[in-house]
């Protein structure tokens, strides 16, 4: 006699929603293993209507496409109405059924390797390059979420929202473009939310802070740091995290005018990393570190006119980054070329500057790019001097006047 193969339906589909054992499925849904070892029976019994729904929205079919069959006066929960709640948590146009199909679980691996790829890429790839990869992606990222369920979609979701967010930062920092950044970063918000990654979206949340803190808008800032705080707290947040939401913050004082807290605020984060924590760093958390911490520093000790103290803090900046941290060599070059002129040196800010312009011609970035133009325009009153008209001559040279126009 053939042995008896069960429900292969919902075999599958527990496989493709991410859930590999009965067990995995059992506590997802809060039943006895017992009940799914039933299910997968050649002679499934129909769900209790409670629990036939949690069933459908977990693996993300009817119930009889799950290999159930109604008794009278019974049907399944339609699989439209799980697929458009998911559509419409993070804006998606509804997606006719019939050209649904469900991924199978190696779905979210394939997809979340990508989404690191382009996490490494962002330091080394042209932005221009880059962000048309990270939105084609996202796209991709959005046709699949529909057709995927459990497990597998709250991964998918969780590296759409990464993705998302990458995009949001190149357009923030890299293309200076505010407005659509974000727009951007909400859809990074409601993809961690269909995830339910509270870390990832007090990331996100702390990134749209940056808005209204550059543009001066201290309340709204605040407003959204207090909201990210709170995302961390669901946690579990690693003392680099944490440390991180307060530098953001102390920036947006910074650029708010309110330096002395923007220096308390650093000087907690200090802290928070010299303490520790048990938990680790999201693996996404690769754009912070002390030495970042200390570029913040620099920056606001320059802003409060405490110049030699930024000198200092800056010059050990400079030499504690790593090769590869270009974007960011830029960045702290400029502002040392701030302070030698507040500090009256225009000799010295010329040569920090070049050195600036240099590395911007390898990698470019619109932040470093603000910081010498910052700069330069503080040495209106030295303009004649041999060393700024060298500057100048860098300055709007073809390739960098090119280069600067095109993005």
């Amino acid at each position: 006699m053939a042995r008896p193969v069960g429900n292969t339906r919902l075999k599958a589909a527990r496989v493709a929603a991410g859930y590999h054992s009965q067990q995995a499925l059992a506590e997802a849904l809060r039943v006895g293993v017992r009940q799914v070892r039933r299910w997968e029976s050649d002679s499934p019994p129909w769900p209790h209507p409670e629990v036939g729904q949690a069933l459908t929205q977990v693996l993300g079919q009817d119930l009889e496409s799950l290999g159930f069959t109604p008794p009278a006066g019974a049907t399944g929960r339609g699989r439209r109405t799980v697929l458009a709640t998911t559509a419409a948590a993070v804006g998606l146009a509804a997606v006719p059924t019939k050209a649904l199909a469900m991924q199978p679980s190696t779905a979210a691996e394939d997809y979340a390797a990508v989404t690191r790829s382009h996490r490494r890429l962002y330091w080394s790839v042209a932005p221009a390059t880059l962000h048309p990869a990270a939105l084609a992606h996202a796209t991709l990222g959005c046709e699949l979420l529909p057709e995927t369920a459990g497990q597998t979609r709250q991964r998918i979701a969780a590296a759409l929202g990464e993705t998302w967010l990458l995009a949001g930062r190149i357009e923030f920092f890299d293309m200076r473009d505010a407005e659509r950044a974000q727009q951007t970063l909400l859809r990074a918000l409601q993809a961690a939310g269909e995830a339910n990654d509270p870390l990832l979206g007090a990331a996100v949340l702390a990134h749209t802070a940056f808005i209204p803190g550059w543009a001066g808008d201290r309340e709204a800032a605040v407003e959204r740091m207090v909201a990210a705080r709170a995302y961390a707290r669901r946690g579990p947040a690693s003392a680099e995290l944490l440390a991180w939401l307060d530098a953001v913050e102390a920036e947006c004082e910074t650029r708010c005018g309110h330096t002395r807290t923007a220096l308390h605020l650093i000087g907690h984060a200090e802290d928070v990393l010299t303490n520790g924590s048990e938990y680790a760093s999201p693996e996404w958390l690769d754009w912070f570190s002390p030495v970042r911490l200390a570029a913040f520093k620099g920056n606001t000790q320059l802003r409060a006119g405490h110049l030699p103290q930024a000198r200092v803090t800056l010059l050990g900046v400079l030499d504690d980054l790593d090769a590869s941290e270009e974007k960011q060599t830029t960045v702290v070059l400029g502002d040392l070329a701030a302070v030698e002129a507040a500090a009256g040196d225009p000799e010295a800010a010329c040569g920090y500057a070049l050195r600036a312009l240099d590395q911007l011609e390898r990698t470019w970035y619109a932040m470093g790019m603000d910081r010498v133009r910052d700069v330069r325009r503080t040495l209106a009153p030295h303009q004649h001097e041999e060393c700024v008209r060298k500057l100048d001559d860098r300055l709007y040279g073809w390739s960098t006047t090119v280069s600067a126009l095109a993005r």
